[in-house]
């Protein structure tokens, strides 16, 4: 009997990867909620994310695209507990099934209120809440800029706590949008902005603000490009955000806080009634010292007055005309007998000069004087004489060595005019040549050769 053979089927691996995606897909919900902690967390370059939920038991490979990562509020990190949301499905390059998350939350805490303590540590970690870098109010402002939405009733509370405490100042309102996506980045965008313009705007102080509200709806406050944009502001900024109880990282980055927008007033603005208290306490001080200079002034007036100085204004005059009468006098004696030591001086010294009869003296020097001239010139003329005879001694030795010595006897000199050499042979001319014949007293004459 025959033997029927069965043929064994062969599967590619994508087709084994295909088999186990249905059973999958056949089998588990459309959707799965699962709590873990994260680990192995990693963010691309691209902004998806990659990380495994775990338990004590296992672990679960997970997947979120950079569109779902996007509205994560808070930052997960290794060993936060979350429970998350999405679905499973294989990965067919590498044969394994992911978890696709598509929304988060930390496990045992809202993400907000988690979002809110992370952002507050990272930027406390940075200095944004240093006092060092918090610019002071103007004590008196003149111009108060207020960013808020022109349609809620933050801004009234503002303008009516600021107005009934300091009615002199002009305030300036920039609508922004306070709530709901976009909202912190135009916020900040209208703080650059006013920033930019101030040299024009001349505002003293911003107020940024809104009413109260939930968690979610101040979060546009407690966003970090509205927390750097108040940090990098010039002009001073108070925030004024929802009630007393609340607190955004706006509140911890300005300059000063208000803690509700109607109590924004009493941080930009001083009381009207007490600076007028204050003006009339500061009159009545002044008012007080003057008079009480100006009754120290007098006494002291009249002590001056008192003196005898001002009851004989003269005698200081006459007393010093007296001195320079006396020192007159004594300077008309000290000048007498200068003069009569100086006629002393002067008949002592006429005496020595006619004991020593200066005329004879003059005489004999002339004498003498006159004796060394005829010496001094008598020797002069020796050596004038003496070198004259050597000059013509060595004058006529270069004559006599002169080779045109010889031409004054009726000799001449013969050169070749081509080579400019002497002619001492036939050899040193050739027919054609010319020749230059030099005479006495440097006559030339000029001959050409024809015969030899």
């Amino acid at each position: 009997m025959r033997q029927t053979q069965k043929k064994t089927k062969i599967y590619t691996v994508s087709q084994v990867n295909s088999l186990i995606k249905g059973i999958l897909e056949n089998n588990l919900p459309g959707r799965l909620t699962v709590t873990g902690e994260i680990t192995d967390w990693k963010l691309h370059s691209s902004g998806h994310c990659y990380f495994l939920l775990k338990d004590e038991f296992s672990q679960l490979p997970c997947v979120m695209w950079k569109s779902k990562f996007s509205k994560v509020k808070f930052e997960p990190e290794n060993g936060l507990a979350i429970i998350a949301k999405g679905h499973i499905d294989v990965y067919s390059p590498q044969g394994k099934y992911q978890f696709y998350v598509e929304s988060m939350q930390p496990a045992g805490v809202g993400a907000l209120q988690l979002a809110f303590e992370q952002m507050v540590r990272r930027l406390e970690k940075q200095g944004l809440f240093d006092d060092v870098h918090k610019k002071a109010l103007p004590a008196y402002p003149e111009r108060i800029g207020i960013l808020t939405s022109e349609s809620g009733a933050a801004v009234e509370d503002i303008k009516d706590s600021i107005w009934n405490r300091w009615p002199c100042v002009r305030l300036f309102l920039y609508p922004v949008l306070v709530q709901g996506e976009g909202a912190a980045e135009e916020i900040a965008s209208a703080i650059r902005d006013v920033n930019r313009r101030n040299k024009k705007l001349k505002l003293d102080v911003l107020i940024v603000g809104r009413g109260g509200g939930s968690l979610e709806d101040l979060w546009a406050f407690n966003e970090e490009v509205l927390a750097r944009a108040i940090f990098d502001s010039k002009i001073p900024i108070i925030s004024a955000v929802g009630h007393e109880v609340d607190t955004t990282i706006a509140d911890l980055v300005a300059d000063a806080r208000a803690s509700t927008p109607t109590k924004a007033g009493v941080v930009a603005v001083p009381d009207m009634q007490e600076v007028l208290g204050q003006l009339v306490s500061m009159e009545r001080r002044l008012t007080s010292q003057a008079k009480a200079k100006v009754k120290l002034a007098q006494q002291n007036l009249e002590i001056i007055l008192a003196n005898a100085v001002f009851r004989h204004p003269l005698l200081p005059v006459r007393n010093a005309e007296q001195q320079l009468d006396e020192l007159g006098v004594k300077l008309a004696d000290l000048m007498k007998q200068v003069l009569v030591e100086a006629r002393e001086k002067l008949h002592a010294g006429y005496e020595q000069v006619r004991k020593i009869e200066p005329h004879r003296l003059l005489g004999k020097k002339t004498v003498d004087l006159n004796n060394l001239k005829n010496r001094a010139s008598a020797a002069m003329l020796t050596v004038i004489n003496r070198c004259r005879l050597q000059l013509t001694s060595q004058v006529n030795l270069l004559a006599g060595l002169n080779p045109k010595s010889v031409l004054q006897r009726g000799y001449s000199i013969t050169t070749n005019k081509k080579t400019g050499l002497l002619v001492r042979n036939l050899e040193d001319i050739r027919i054609g040549d010319y020749l230059i014949t030099e005479l006495a007293d440097e006559k030339l004459i000029e001959s050409e050769v024809t015969k030899k």
